[in-house]
C-alpha cells in the first residue's frame, strides 16, 4: 500500500513538472516573438502611411471602375435590330410584360390569390373590394410606342440640357416622384405618362396619407394624367398605404390614376435577370420600369442612371439625386451592377444610354 502511495505521488510530481516547463516555453515565445511590436496607433507614420496607401488602392479601384464604364461607353452608338428583337423577345416570353406588368381584374379575378415578391407572408385573398381597385384591362396591350425616354434621378442630369430631348419621347417614364419644378425643367423635362411611388415616400413626405391629404395631390400635379405606379404587393405594410393613395386620388378628383405593379411579373423578372448574372436582393426601380420599356417601346432611352459619385468625363462630384444628395440603402439595390448590364445593352445597340450633355437631334 506505501509502494503504491509513493508511485501516485511521483506520478503527479512527473505531471507538475512537464507542465511548467510547457507554460515556461510558452511564456518565453510569446515575450520572445512579440516583444518589438507596438501597439496600434493613428500616431504611427508608418500605420498611417500603410493607411494612406490602402484608401488610394481603394480610390484606384473606383477610378478603374468608372475608367472601364466610360470605355464601354465611348464607342459611337447604333441600334442593332437584331440584338434588340432578340433580347425583347426573351423578356416577353420570360416576364410577359404586356399582360402581366399591372395587377388588372382580367389577370387577377376575383377570389384569387396574391403572393407577395418581396416576402414569404400568407397569402392575399382577393375581395369583391380589392377587386374593385384594379384597373380592368392592361394599359399596354396592343400598344408599342416608337420611342420612350426611361428617366433616373441620377445626379448626372445636373446642367445635362435634357429636357427637350426627354420631352420629345411619345412615353416618358418617371421614378420615385422627382421634381419637376422650373427650376430642373432644362435637364428634366417636365412631360410623364408614368410615374412609381415608393410607399416609403408616402410614409415619409405625406404622413402615410393618414392625416392631410391634400398636399399629396397636389404634389402629383406636375405629372398630369399620368398613371401613377405602386408596389402594392411586395411587402405587407405596402398594401394599406398603396390602396389609401388610390382612394385619395379617387376622392380628390385628381387626374393621375394609381395603378399597381404584379407581383408576379416582378419575381418574373428578378428570375429573368439573375439568368443575365445580375445578383441584387431587390431590383430597383429603375431597371424594373426599363425592363418594361423594352417590352413596350421600339427604341428606348435611359437618362439619370449613372451610379457614381463622380462625373464620367471630368470626374467632377455629383450629388445622388439631381434634386438633393440623400443616399439610397446600398445594401438593396446593386446600382453599379445593374448600371453595368444597361450599359452592355447600350453597347449591343438594345438601349441608348445617355451621358453628360444632350444636344439637339441627340436621337
Amino acid at each position: 500500500m506505501r509502494g503504491l502511495l509513493l508511485k501516485l505521488l511521483f506520478s503527479l510530481m512527473l505531471c507538475f513538472f512537464i507542465m511548467g516547463t510547457v507554460l515556461t516555453a510558452l511564456v518565453w515565445y510569446v515575450f520572445y516573438n512579440y516583444r518589438d511590436v507596438k501597439p496600434h496607433s493613428s500616431s504611427n507614420p508608418a500605420q498611417r502611411n500603410a493607411d494612406s496607401d490602402s484608401m488610394e488602392l481603394c480610390k484606384d479601384c473606383r477610378e478603374n471602375t468608372i475608367d472601364k464604364m466610360v470605355e464601354l461607353y465611348s464607342h459611337a452608338w447604333k441600334k442593332h435590330t437584331g440584338n434588340f428583337n432578340k433580347y425583347r423577345s426573351q423578356l416577353a416570353s420570360k416576364c410577359h410584360g404586356l399582360s402581366k406588368a399591372i395587377v388588372t381584374q382580367a389577370n387577377t379575378p376575383l377570389e384569387s390569390k396574391i403572393m407577395y415578391d418581396g416576402e414569404k407572408r400568407k397569402p392575399l385573398q382577393v375581395t369583391p373590394k380589392l377587386f374593385s381597385t384594379f384597373i380592368k384591362e392592361q394599359p399596354f396591350e396592343n400598344v408599342t410606342w416608337n420611342t420612350c425616354a426611361v428617366v433616373g434621378n441620377g445626379g448626372i442630369l445636373v446642367n445635362s440640357s435634357c429636357g427637350e430631348s426627354i420631352d420629345s419621347a411619345q412615353f416618358v417614364f418617371r421614378c420615385n416622384l422627382p421634381p419637376l419644378d422650373k427650376a430642373y425643367e432644362k435637364d428634366v423635362g417636365n412631360k410623364t405618362d408614368l410615374v412609381t411611388a415608393n410607399p416609403s415616400i408616402l410614409l415619409e413626405k405625406f404622413d402615410g396619407l393618414m392625416e392631410h391629404r391634400r398636399p399629396f395631390v397636389e404634389s402629383l400635379s406636375s405629372y398630369g394624367d399620368s398613371l401613377l405606379l405602386l408596389p402594392a404587393f411586395s411587402y405587407g405594410h405596402n398594401t394599406p398605404v398603396s390602396l389609401r393613395a388610390l382612394y385619395t386620388l379617387q376622392d380628390f378628383s385628381s387626374p393621375a390614376r394609381a395603378v399597381f405593379l404584379n407581383p408576379e411579373y416582378l419575381q418574373n423578372l428578378a428570375r429573368f435577370w439573375r439568368t443575365q448574372g445580375l445578383r441584387a436582393t431587390r431590383l430597383s426601380t429603375g431597371l424594373i420600369v426599363a425592363s418594361l420599356a423594352l417590352e413596350l417601346c421600339a427604341n428606348v432611352h435611359l437618362y439619370g442612371f449613372w451610379p457614381y459619385a463622380q462625373h464620367p468625363y471630368d470626374r467632377h462630384p455629383l450629388t445622388n439625386h439631381y434634386y438633393d444628395d440623400r443616399q439610397g440603402k446600398k445594401t438593396v439595390h446593386a446600382m453599379p451592377a445593374e448600371f453595368g448590364h444597361l450599359l452592355r445593352l447600350h453597347q449591343q445597340g438594345v438601349v441608348r444610354v445617355h451621358l453628360g450633355q444632350c444636344t439637339t437631334g441627340s436621337r
